[in-house]
């Protein structure tokens, strides 16, 4: 199976009066004709951005932005605005976060809908309507007609959040990229609207980028999962690999803290410290500071994104050096400072 989008290298950075800040160091990855690839991580990992990447709609100046984006073998990073503008929203949607905020609130609809249409399909408006009536009944919404003439205000979250989808789907994209599609929404919604999106990449055969700060729900949809930490991929395998095993602290300290009726658990577990800023970010491993594991060769050096059974993990542990490692030498330097 040919893979329909392929990260090489993608590093970006934003310069403001604070510094420059890193937002990806050295993205790697790749996504498969009709896969389903889940990107997880906190707030402020990079993973929104990668996705704006892929989009081309992030507003930073060329030299800030390196490594290649290649979408059906070209580099969308090579791209111009017009190039862009035929496949953005054409071969590849985006789902964006915030359905309460995300649709215009004084257009209907419809217009929001048929317009997406006749931007990117050589089709009437009559034609038009007919796809976004289609569109709507694909994800089960009553009385399409009705829904048409009807503004936001006038919809629920979780109806706006299925008008959203319905406006990437119009134009029967190949790539569809859900950023955080579940946000605030109750969990039974959360369940309807992941099923919908399983749902349409079977029948459409699409390839799907999902990313979320919960790995509950990219584990109910993703065939992969990359795990990101202040730019950085962690660990990188198939959902069920990484789920029932994972192999990085970070990894393990997010499937800890997830909230589970069959272990009993009286209190949740957490990943002690924060997430640190991208303007200052530590040396060596940028986990290392809240690593329970951590040794000096954590601090001291940037470990190498390591093939380990089947999946990609950046942790020093399963290096050769770990065990050779001395940690009270490194201890006593400290010392002495």
């Amino acid at each position: 199976m040919d893979s329909i989008l392929k990260v090489e290298d993608l590093n970006i950075n934003i310069v403001s009066d604070r510094g420059i800040a890193k937002i990806t160091d050295n993205l790697n990855f790749k996504l498969k004709k009709g896969e389903t690839l889940g990107i997880v991580g906190e707030s402020g990992s990079g993973k929104s951005v990668t996705s704006k990447a892929i989009m081309g709609l992030l507003e930073i100046p060329g030299n800030n932005i390196s490594g290649h984006i290649y979408f059906k073998g070209k580099d969308l990073l090579n791209m111009t605005e017009k190039e862009l503008n035929r496949i953005r929203g054409n071969e590849i949607s985006m789902i964006f976060q915030e359905p309460m905020t995300a649709l215009n609130p004084v257009i209907t609809i419809g217009h929001q809908l048929i317009e997406t249409i006749l931007l990117h399909q050589n089709v009437n408006k009559k034609k038009a309507k007919k796809i976004a009536i289609e569109t709507l009944e694909l994800i089960n919404i009553p009385i399409p007609e009705k829904r048409l003439k009807q503004y936001p205000h006038e919809l629920s979250g979780g109806m706006r959040q299925r008008i959203l989808i319905a406006i990437a789907l119009s134009c029967n994209p190949d790539l569809l990229i859900a950023d955080e599609p579940t946000t605030a929404l109750d969990v039974t919604i959360q369940a309807q609207i992941l099923d919908i999106i399983k749902n349409l990449k079977e029948k459409l055969s699409m390839s799907i980028i999902i990313i979320s700060h919960d790995l509950g729900v990219i584990s109910e949809i993703a065939d992969k999962v990359i795990v990101m930490y202040t730019g950085n991929i962690v660990e990188y395998g198939t959902m069920d690999e990484v789920f029932e095993n994972p192999k990085h602290p970070y990894t393990q300290g997010l499937i800890a803290s997830m909230p589970s009726l069959e272990s009993g658990q009286k209190e949740l577990s957490t990943i002690e410290g924060v997430v640190p800023s991208n303007y200052n970010l530590p040396t060596g491993c940028k986990f290392h500071t809240r690593c329970p594991f951590k040794k000096g060769i954590c601090e001291e050096k940037n470990p190498a994104l390591l093939d380990i059974e089947n999946r990609r993990v950046k942790c020093w542990k399963y290096s050769k050096e770990w065990d050779k490692y001395d940690d009270n030498k490194f201890k006593a330097k400290q010392t002495s400072k």
